[in-house]
């Protein structure tokens, strides 16, 4: 029977639950077991395919196509759980699926309310991440979004503290994510948060297992954890400091030296080998050890949200790792770049561009100017999804004759589209899942730099976008404009364009596809890997 393991967390947002989940996978997959997770978010939206970047932060996309939460992007880079559409749920899905089996009379007139309809939804949702025949999960991770004593969240909750009833105790095991916050005046930590966070869980009726407290740069004394673990009726060894720790992939070695897997795995009667965390452990005394540092410049429309490019920064940071280096990466505002800036006054001190993905008119001049600044400078560059249609439309423009080239996103009525709307899309209306999404194939040209960077013929990676490169001018800008496309997906009687380069240029390849989205630190993607390889080569020349 499948083990599970809620993740919750109190006194404020943001406290690291999703981290939590990512370590304590990891370090339940060294030791051999067989590992899935999940995330419930407590927000309205069906799923996060419309929030603004500068709200939510990066939508992560997984390779069936589903639009979620930036935690599933920890889950992924730390752990080997296959991610799908079970694996995020949020308030806004759960309704609808019961307003349209109420809408379809599946429950035979009854009145529909949260206990028991929502509860009942939420629960067979958990029930579903595990209910593959063909997988045996030993244990299933699932992370609640929100804060306890947030009113989101308290139907989740109710449906964990069923779920527990329902398997048994044994089965089930809660981790509670807390911040133990450090008052300068009185010079200590205080624990008195983390009772309050504690005491509202058990008034709905959970009792949290394991307490994970962050500290931020302090460390919880044996006097403190002892007082939490009092107070809160928990052992002692539940107790786990969570001091800020850098980088952030050294953070589950700090939970393995204080227990946590034996910990939770000794709540879930779950016997399991000693853990090989040899690999990971040498990734990261590799990454502390690198000392050659690469400054990269990445443009973008939403920079001021941390989040807003978080499998971006992580892929880059990958990147590094490979080739024994640090990249400093610096996110500049596309607008910067337009009206009367000069690109090389602030492109210049940097070994390598990246042109990011995003939507709409705001900062597109600022990015087609960036591109031709690492067309001119040859300077190796890296567009990804929007960051592709704009080099298209530079190359257009500057390469192939067309000065009016511009894609029917921006421009409507322009006289050389040469990137268009997606034949699917046509006609479409609802904006929240109606994307190309998910995981295509993506066929590559022998000798290129996508080729030489995958080591493959055919790859597969995943979209989400709306237009795309159009074909009537795939002949002009080829011969005229020097592009080379790369990689192609085949479709129907033609080819849509996923991969263009320059024939007469150090490194300069952009895609249509998001690979930030498959880049572990263990696994770091190609064309990150082999964009960051030739920066470096340019920073020693």
């Amino acid at each position: 029977m499948t083990k599970y393991i809620f993740v919750t967390g109190g006194v404020v947002s943001s406290v690291g639950k999703g981290v939590l989940a990512a370590c304590l996978g990891l370090l339940l997959e060294a030791r051999g077991l067989k590992l899935t997770m999940m995330k419930l978010d407590p927000y309205i939206n069906v799923d996060p395919g419309t929030m603004n970047p500068f709200e939510h932060g990066e939508v992560f996309v997984t390779d069936d196509g589903a639009e979620t939460d930036l935690d599933l992007g920890h889950y992924q880079r730390f752990t080997s759980c296959k991610l799908s559409q079970k694996s995020n749920v949020t308030t806004g899905g759960i309704y609808n699926a019961v307003i349209q089996k109420e809408r379809r009379g599946e429950y035979l007139g009854k009145t529909v309310q949260v206990i028991p309809h929502i509860t009942d939804e939420i629960k067979s949702r958990i029930r579903m991440l595990t209910a593959d025949p063909e997988q045996q999960y030993d244990v299933a991770i699932v992370e609640i979004g929100g804060t306890v004593g947030d009113i989101e969240s308290l139907p989740f909750l109710e449906a964990l503290r069923q779920f527990r009833l329902e398997i048994g105790p044994k089965h089930c095991c809660f981790v509670h994510v807390t911040l133990v916050p450090y008052i300068e005046a009185a010079g200590e930590l205080k624990t008195k948060p983390t009772q309050h966070s504690v005491r509202a869980l058990r008034d709905i009726g959970i009792q949290p297992n394991v307490i994970v407290c962050r500290t931020g740069p302090h460390q919880l004394s044996e006097e403190q954890m002892h007082k939490i673990a009092m107070f809160c009726d928990v052992t002692g060894e539940a107790i786990i400091s969570a001091e800020d720790i850098s980088p952030l992939y050294a953070i589950p070695m700090n939970f393995k030296k204080q227990g946590l897997d034996n910990t939770v795995l000794d709540m879930l009667h779950l016997e399991a080998p000693a853990s090989n965390l040899q690999e990971w452990t040498a990734m990261v005394e590799r990454m502390q050890r690198a000392s050659t540092e690469l400054r990269i410049a990445a443009i973008g429309k939403y920079v001021e949200h941390e989040d807003a490019y978080k499998s971006i920064n992580e892929a880059l940071l990958h990147a590094g790792i490979a080739n024994d280096c640090k990249v400093k990466l610096d996110w500049i505002e596309a607008e910067q770049l337009e009206g009367d800036a000069d690109p090389a006054t602030i492109l210049a001190p940097y070994q390598g561009i990246l042109v990011g993905p995003g939507f709409g008119q705001r900062g597109i001049d600022g990015k087609i100017a960036t591109v031709r600044y690492a067309r001119e400078s040859r300077t190796p560059f890296f567009g990804i999804c929007l960051g592709m249609q704009v080099a298209v439309i530079e190359i257009a423009r500057h390469c192939a004759e067309m000065p009016e080239a511009n894609s029917t996103e921006f421009d409507p009525e322009c006289s050389d589209p040469v990137i268009s709307l997606l034949s699917e899309q046509r006609g479409i209306q609802d904006m929240g899942g109606t994307m190309r999404l998910g995981e295509y194939r993506c066929d590559l040209k022998p000798g290129t730099h996508a080729h030489v960077a995958y080591g493959a013929d055919v790859v597969y990676e995943r979209h989400r976008h709306r237009y795309e490169f159009n074909n009537a001018y795939l002949e002009r800008l080829t011969r005229v404009g020097g592009m080379v496309v790369s990689g192609a997906h085949p479709k129907g009687d033609y080819q849509l364009v996923e991969i263009i380069e320059l024939a007469d240029h150090p490194w300069f390849c952009a895609v249509q596809f998001h690979p930030e989205f498959k880049s572990t630190p263990l696994h770091p993607q190609p064309l990150f890997r082999d964009f960051v390889k030739a920066a470096l080569s340019r920073s020693r020349s």
